[in-house]
């Protein structure tokens, strides 16, 4: 398993977006009303709405049998879902289909 991303939430998509370019040199790959994904070096950072999705952490599997529980498509393509770790925060399980 690999890092996918972090995925942290604000009410101001844009607003945050445009902080972490000014900041950090980010470069967004795709915004929205309610996400944005952008990478930072070589990490991927999402920010969401909180009515969409939790702040989490996502790793990648290599196979969708590894996605526990019942998965989510998403309208990126990836399929994924969440579990909670022993502190409950909330980890993702990405898989992404070959294009």
């Amino acid at each position: 398993m690999d890092l996918d991303h972090v995925a942290l939430n604000t009410e101001d998509i844009e607003g945050t977006a445009n902080w972490y370019v000014e900041k950090f040199n980010a470069k967004i790959k795709y915004i929205d009303e309610t996400w944005a994904f952008m990478e930072l070096g070589n990490i991927k950072l999402a920010l969401t709405i909180p009515s969409q999705h939790p702040p989490h952490i996502a790793f990648t599997v290599k196979n969708i049998e590894d996605v526990p529980g019942v998965p989510t498509t998403h309208r990126d393509g990836s399929v994924s879902s969440y579990i909670k770790d022993p502190a409950g925060n909330n980890v993702e399980y990405v898989y992404w289909p070959p294009k």
